[in-house]
């Protein structure tokens, strides 16, 4: 097409840059997400749909009084009148209204199936249900006709709504809300009818408290359930002065007999949520304090989960400290009170705010109301002085009546009348004004007066005003208002315990093949060397441990690594390969292994006849490409870690497979971290390439040594050990002959 074929073709239509016409886009996108979806008003504390909904319900006559009707006919009233938009999610926000788990206060009284707390998605269609508008939803609406509100044109222009609920609560911070929009979100926790009342009466007495003096009325969030807020009173305070914060709720549980019922969950948690947490942590063996875990919940008890400990002696409050830590039985919410204000600007705001800014909009309300009323009362005076004229002169007015040919005009200029009181008076049939009565006129007229005069009062007077919404709020206080539901306790913070700590304390034996397979069997007493092993496999070393213990391997390379040994895999079948756990480098195999607790001691040593003392802690890490410990030279080996029982009384006994034997006692070691370690016993120089040390052993006092050669053990007790005494990496002494080929040692 040519330049001037295409001007002609978009002759009349706006032409602007793409980038210009994607932001403006975006942002028209972005002030509607805001402004009409996402955020509530702070008047009346709803989003458009919810506002929409309820305006359709009080339409349909379905007030608290009145009989429930289909879900389904209100929904198609919201939809087609006043919210374009999907009937499931606008049926989504109306169930929400109507769910007692959901709502502090709900504002709509469902029938049939609306959801539970296990799954409050799980409502029926709309189809089946039925609805109603709640008691309390009429603060809400009580004043709608009463020139309380502007009114707005609906979606197509053809019906009117009102742009927003005159309020007679600040409902905004009784049932809260939770929304996001663009670039920003609100979430505002439920609150206490009674406790919020009394902190607006209070800011009404005294304009200039402060919200620490507010915090003394609103003590805390008021969630549906009764579980209990441990965020601590100057965390809360902290929150409403600044209108974004948190809040950690925690369930409740109680001890019968010797089992553990949970009676109350955090808001929005499920029991099959919590029932699948737990379950999941007994199935990975995480849990062995617990035997079994039951749902009991029914109608009569909502939520009542029955924990059956393994024994008598399982500490209750500490078990249920792990699983608040580690479950959703404790729960933070997160706080952060964005509405759109008065000024139609959305903005976080703190409790005063909040409130001070409801107050003045509560004010202009029933200013808007008391001159609605005023307005009427003054009209229906006007109205009764033209009546009562037409009543005194009523011959006149027939006679006027009949015989003019305008009688409208004639009743005017006759009696001084205004058109408003001519056209009442021709309007009123005749019967019924042949039976009024002056005297009831002048009844409802004194009535009218004194109303008009107490409008007019508390108009001009604040003071009046003030008291006037005062005395609504405590009324309405009086009527709906109800104890708290969740209770405010000091506790700390959850804390999970650790892996070892919920584990049981049971022997165990741990195995160690010689191509790096690892097993655990249970017991102390398991001959390791009658266990199967795959082929061309064999046993490499066994150790005593606990399975609440951590097992740590060496590997040639001098590296150390662990792993908790109630995770090891039963003894039954072969094990599984170190190297499915850990990462060892390229061509290092595992050597030795040692359990213990952090505390034990150890002496490290390697082939070339080095070592030192070290804490079995200093054997863990979490990291899995293990932890260096052992300095080796080129050559050396790992040889199997000896346990130490008392540093000061000990004796260490080295062997080499020469058959020197060097014992020496074991404070002459030093105790290290890491590294080398000094000499155990000495190798020449020139043998260093033959000769090396095959094993070490800790004797403790009382102790006896066993030299292992072949299939034959001789037996050293500690006193014939003297024999073998010399000074730290000394040559020692030389075994009997046909003793010295050592396979290895032992200690009994």
């Amino acid at each position: 097409m040519t330049d001037d074929s295409i001007r002609t073709a978009f002759h009349g239509f706006e032409q602007i840059p793409l980038r210009e016409y994607a932001e403006r886009a975006y942002l028209d996108y972005s002030m509607y997400v805001v402004l009409d979806r996402a955020l509530p008003f702070i008047g009346d504390g709803l989003k458009p749909v919810q506002r929409r909904i309820i305006y359709s319900m009080s339409e349909l006559g379905l007030n608290a009084g009145a009989k429930p009707k289909k879900s389904a006919r209100t929904v198609g009233d919201v939809i087609g009148k006043y919210h374009p938009h999907g009937d499931s999610a606008c049926y989504e926000a109306m169930v929400l209204m109507a769910q007692p788990f959901s709502y502090r206060y709900p504002l709509i009284e469902g029938q049939g199936n609306f959801g539970s707390s296990d799954d409050p998605k799980s409502f029926a269609a709309m189809r089946y249900t039925e609805s109603k508008l709640a008691p309390i939803a009429e603060v809400l609406l009580g004043e709608l006709g009463q020139g309380t509100v502007d009114w707005d044109p609906n979606f197509d222009g053809t019906l009117e709504e009102p742009t927003w609920m005159p309020a007679r609560l600040p409902h905004l911070l009784l049932n809260g809300t939770t929304g996001i929009a663009v670039g920003m979100a609100t979430d505002v926790p439920p609150h206490n009818l009674n406790e919020v009342v009394s902190a607006c009466v209070r800011l009404l007495d005294d304009p200039d408290a402060s919200v620490r003096d507010l915090c003394e009325h609103v003590r805390g969030p008021d969630y549906p359930t009764a579980a209990e807020i441990i965020t601590p009173a100057g965390d809360l305070q902290a929150m409403y002065e600044t209108g974004t914060g948190s809040v950690r709720a925690r369930g409740v549980f109680v001890k019968e007999s010797s089992n553990i019922v949970i009676t109350e969950l955090p808001y929005q948690v499920s029991p099959s949520k919590i029932i699948e947490q737990i379950a999941t942590q007994m199935r990975a063996k995480k849990l062995p304090w617990l035997e079994d875990i039951r749902d009991e919940s029914d109608h009569a008890n909502p939520t009542r989960i029955v924990l059956v400990p393994r024994s008598n002696r399982v500490d209750a409050d500490q078990l249920m400290g792990h699983l608040f830590a580690t479950t959703d039985l404790e729960k933070s919410y997160r706080v952060n009170m964005n509405v759109i204000g008065l000024d139609g600007r959305p903005q976080v705001k703190n409790l005063k705010a909040l409130l001070s800014e409801w107050l003045s909009f509560r004010q202009d309300t029933v200013t808007r109301r008391l001159k609605h009323r005023l307005d009427k009362v003054e009209r229906r005076l006007h109205l009764l002085e033209g009546l009562l004229v037409a009543f005194l002169n009523l011959d006149e007015v027939i006679r006027i009546i009949r015989t003019e040919d305008e009688p409208k005009a004639a009743l005017i200029a006759r009696f001084a009348l205004s058109e408003e009181q001519a056209d009442y008076i021709l309007d009123t049939k005749l019967k019924q004004l042949a039976r009024l009565e002056e005297m009831k006129i002048r009844g409802e007229q004194d009535e009218l007066d004194s109303e008009r005069d107490r409008l007019i009062a508390t108009l001009d007077s604040k003071a009046k005003l003030k008291k006037l919404i005062k005395d609504e709020l405590l009324a309405d206080a009086k009527k709906f208002g109800d104890a708290r539901r969740s209770p405010l306790v000091a506790r700390e913070a959850a804390q999970a315990l650790d892996e070892t700590e919920l584990v049981a304390s049971e022997p165990m034996t741990v195995v160690l093949s010689e191509k790096g397979w690892v097993r655990a069997a249970k017991g102390n007493d398991v001959d390791a060397a009658a266990l199967s092993y795959r082929e061309g496999d064999g046993l490499l070393a066994a150790v005593r441990a606990r399975s609440n213990q951590q097992a740590a391997f060496l590997d040639s390379a001098g590296r150390s690594y662990s792993t908790a040994v109630h995770t090891l895999p039963s003894a039954r079948g072969n094990g599984e390969p170190l190297t499915g756990r850990f990462t060892p480098a390229p061509g290092a195999s595992f050597q030795a292994l040692a359990s213990g607790d952090n505390d034990a001691r150890f002496v490290i040593a390697s082939s070339h006849g080095y070592g030192f003392v070290t804490r079995f802690e200093n054997l863990t890490g979490r990291n899995k490409a293990g932890k260096a410990l052992l300095s080796l030279s080129e050559g050396g080996l790992v040889l199997q870690p000896a346990a130490v029982a008392s540093v000061d009384a000990d004796r260490i006994v080295a062997v080499t497979s020469a058959g020197h034997v060097l014992a020496f006692p074991l404070s002459e070691l030093p105790e290290l971290d890491k590294g080398k370690g000094n000499k155990i016993i000495e190798i020449p120089k020139a043998k260093r390439g033959t000769e090396k040390v095959v094993a070490i052993a800790v004797v403790p006092p009382g102790g006896k040594l066993q030299v292992k050669s072949g299939a034959r053990t001789m037996t050293l007790s500690f006193k014939e050990l003297d024999e073998y005494i010399g000074a730290r990496g000394s040559r020692g002494g030389l075994l009997p002959r046909g003793w010295q080929k050592v396979d290895g040692l032992g200690v009994e």
